[in-house]
């Protein structure tokens, strides 16, 4: 897991630099995804139909998270531009998309925790919540230090 946090680390200062450049995020989104891949692979050791129906659908989960992602980073570029300048209008609208696609993700987690339970058996689906929670963790405690908070820089 430290390998992962790494590469969180390593994916949210790059995105930073890669602000409007979409080529960028997504080239950045395939590294960072083949990497988390790698470790998942790792934790989740299934066999047989299981494995092949487990990759399915964490495959399709990523593309879906991967839309997300580029969505969350919008927003930072969003929050970085009008920082300055921001009034109350502003700010209650990075709020409300910052929770939405806080509400989005975490459903998107669960949906598929549902099928992979279908698919897998609990336990493997546990386990990717249980990856998907900490990586998620990891990724927002390092957005979160990373940025000022609304009004600390007036």
């Amino acid at each position: 897991m430290k390998k992962l946090l790494i590469v969180a680390i390593v994916l949210l200062s790059t995105a930073g630099f890669a602000q409007s450049n979409k080529e960028d995020i997504e080239i950045i989104q395939s590294l960072y995804g083949k990497e988390k891949k790698a470790i998942v692979a790792e934790f989740i050791v299934l066999e047989g139909a299981q494995k092949d129906a487990f990759w399915k659908l964490y495959d399709e989960y990523e593309t879906k998270r991967k839309e997300l992602g580029k969505q969350r980073v919008a927003l930072l570029e969003k929050y970085a531009a009008n920082y300055a300048t921001m009034d109350d209008a502003t700010t209650d609208q990075v709020i409300k998309e910052m929770t939405s696609l806080g509400a989005k993700t975490d459903k998107l987690i669960a949906t598929y925790y549902g099928k992979m339970k279908k698919s897998s058996g609990v336990k493997s689906a546990a386990q990717f919540v249980q990856i998907e929670a900490y990586v998620l963790s990891v990724v927002r405690a390092s957005i979160m230090e990373s940025i000022p908070f609304i009004g600390q820089l007036d």
